[in-house]
């Protein structure tokens, strides 16, 4: 009897303090192109889009930390997340040896939101995902045509609209979508270790979580906040398939090639 073993890929989410820091960016492309096997980059825009924003006169804003899209702020972050950021991430793949292709949801029909209904705050022009919003088999025959994938945090409605939408939630939306075809792990890369049990203390991490770890570390308020989304987005994407989930600093992004700790796992 033949067992069918499913290639390895890594979904990889880069923070705006790897994009917002050229040395940091650098490092970490290179680390990201001597992964082994299928990958796919996932990036936001970092400050940039904010201070060419200020610089145009147009003013940020936000609510509870997330900024409202209103229709030059979308012109703003379509320039910026699918043209400056992206394109310079590519170039610098390219320079490395990886055939990155960057790309928007837009691109290929490859990712579908829907424009976030009006309830208390109307968002404007904010996309959100659901379980068939991912094209995984078109972003299949590109990697396996030797292309790896580089989308920036914006997405499209299928009626011409373009729609800015979480970079945390595309990296989770792939990793779940592309897991049948796939033995995928999804990585978080930000500015701590990983999950902390002393947010100021870098030698509090904590290495391994299941659900069951995760509910006692909410109850002793050791996790809550921003963190909370992050982590509750991480188990359902295990709990629909993904191998996986990895929240660590992108500096040690080459520690998964030596086959050494890294950040905090996520698992069943």
């Amino acid at each position: 009897m033949l067992l069918f073993t499913m290639k390895p890929l890594y979904i990889i989410k880069i923070g705006g303090n790897v994009i917002d820091n050229s040395e940091n960016l650098y490092h970490f492309l290179k680390d990201f192109t001597a992964l082994d096997g299928h990958k796919i980059l996932v990036h936001g825009g970092g400050k940039l889009a904010t201070t060419i924003s200020e610089q145009m006169g147009i003013e940020a804003h936000l609510v509870d930390g997330r900024r409202i899209t209103d229709i030059e702020t979308l012109r703003v972050v379509t320039m910026v997340y699918a043209g400056l950021i992206n394109k310079n991430i590519v170039a610098q793949l390219q320079r490395f040896g990886t055939n990155a292709i960057g790309l928007t949801g837009a691109d290929g029909n490859f990712i579908k939101a829907a424009k976030r209904p009006v309830k208390t705050i109307d968002y404007g022009f904010v996309g959100d995902l659901n379980d068939t919003s991912v094209n995984a088999q078109n972003i299949s025959k590109l990697m396996e045509a030797g292309f790896t994938p580089a989308f920036c945090a914006l997405t499209h409605d299928g009626e011409g609209q373009m729609l800015n939408t979480n970079a945390d939630t595309i990296a989770s939306a792939l990793a779940v979508a592309l897991s049948p075809l796939y033995e995928t792990t999804l990585i978080y890369c930000f500015e701590k270790k990983g999950v902390l049990k002393d947010i100021d203390d870098e030698q509090s991490l904590i290495q391994d979580i299941d659900p069951a770890r995760y509910e006692e570390l909410k109850k002793e308020k050791i996790i809550h906040s921003g963190m909370l989304p992050k982590l509750d987005n991480a188990f359902t994407a295990i709990a629909c398939g993904v191998k996986a989930v990895i929240i660590g600093h992108a500096q040690e992004l080459s520690k998964i090639r030596q086959n050494q700790p890294f950040g905090t796992r996520l698992s069943k």
